[in-house]
């Protein structure tokens, strides 16, 4: 069955909403990703993230407060109108919600763990609740008043793509009308300091594929599509996924579970490789992530595809970097433009050349894919398209 997706609400680093987003994004504008300390001790760093005040928590809900639920809620708002029309239509029991998250409200948690520390004593705000990985689809589900199956995936950072591709099976089996599925992600320091424990942090933007690459970025987002079986544009048209679990962290280095996650998404879909006019890689900029990339974009594209990473704007928004790049791949669907490859231009000799995406081209076909990784080589990748 078709999965469509009739509605699209975002924000990240790159702004908020479609038309801020899509702006920057195809102009390859990095702006987004400033350098600051006070992440990781005696380090500063490149971080990608939201500018601004956040939409507020409802009072009612106070108990469910955390940032991460904050970029949620500023995502629903943007598509609110489409949600609601969906729940009075379809009614409450048959919307689902099917999140992807890595951090959840695990920032707040650890500043109530500092000051129980120091004071022996929680915050009066502190409710376990903030930091629990279901509470993004909790959080959604109760301010919409929903009954419906309603749950968080969280495979580090193939989370939000593997909830999409839940959400259509919610659909295919008939258990809903609807699902408001995407993912969210926050800035904190646990991720920021684990990732610097891991020596996988970048000092510098990002340089995916470049010779000279030496690490992420980290960045936060918020991305909810509303995907129904009610004809739309725009579809969720194929989806693979794989687990070579070669490594705890390290990706499986011939590309063999990222190959075989893409050619699952081809099979379902019905397409050949050829048919495919853009991949956004999952192009992490890290020395294994993307020599492995490139070794299976090369094999299965062996005539070349138009293709860019896009974290050098967005930051590596992990749990929601999939579903964030699903909807860049929508955003080049409605604007008939790709995001282009944003890095120093010097390739790595030691990686099959990749065919770049420039600023300002045009979209020559109409069937999009996009990939991501995950720690326990967990991967996925999706194709979004112009629907049949």
């Amino acid at each position: 069955m078709t999965a469509y997706l009739n509605a699209l609400g975002i924000i990240c680093a790159l702004g908020r909403g479609q038309a801020e987003v899509s702006r920057r994004l195809f102009a390859g504008d990095c702006s987004g990703m400033r350098v600051e300390s006070g992440w990781v001790p005696e380090r500063e760093l490149p971080v990608a993230g939201v500018r601004g005040e956040l939409a507020s928590i409802p009072a009612q809900l106070g108990q469910q407060s955390s940032r991460n639920n904050q970029l949620l809620l500023e995502a629903a708002l943007q598509i609110e109108g489409q949600i609601r029309r969906a729940i009075q239509t379809h009614g409450a029991s048959r919307v689902g919600v099917v999140l992807g998250t890595s951090t959840s409200g695990i920032d707040e948690a650890s500043r109530g763990m500092a000051q129980y520390l120091r004071e022996n004593r929680f915050p009066g705000d502190y409710d376990y609740q903030q930091q629990e990985l279901s509470a993004p689809a909790n959080f959604l589900a109760d301010w919409l008043q929903l009954s419906g199956p309603a749950y968080v995936i969280s495979t580090a950072c193939t989370s939000s793509a593997r909830a999409l591709m839940s959400a259509q099976r919610l659909l295919d089996l008939g258990l809903c009308d609807a699902v408001i599925c995407g993912g969210v992600d926050s800035l904190c320091k646990l991720t920021l300091n684990g990732f610097s424990a891991l020596e996988a942090v970048s000092n510098q933007r990002c340089n995916p594929f470049s010779v000279n690459r030496n690490g992420i970025n980290i960045g936060e987002a918020a991305v909810l599509f509303l995907m129904s079986k009610e004809p739309a544009a725009i579809a969720l048209l194929g989806s693979g996924a794989s687990c070579d679990a070669y490594h705890i962290s390290a990706p499986e280095p011939t590309g063999k579970g990222a190959l075989q996650s893409m050619r699952k998404a081809l099979a379902s879909a019905k397409l050949l490789p050829e048919a495919i006019g853009y991949l956004n890689l999952h192009g992490t900029a890290t020395q294994h992530n993307d020599a492995m990339e490139s070794l299976a974009v090369a094999s299965l594209f062996p005539e070349g595809v138009v293709c860019s990473s896009t974290k050098p704007m967005s930051g590596h928004t992990l749990g929601a970097a999939g579903a964030l790049e699903a909807a860049f791949c929508w955003l080049s669907l409605v604007h008939n433009r790709v995001p282009p490859h944003v890095w120093d231009g010097r390739a790595d000799p030691l990686l099959p050349a990749l065919q770049w995406a420039q600023a300002g081209a045009g979209l020559e076909k109409r069937c999009l894919m996009s990939n991501s990784f995950a720690f326990g080589g967990n991967n996925v990748s999706l194709i979004i398209a112009e629907a049949p």
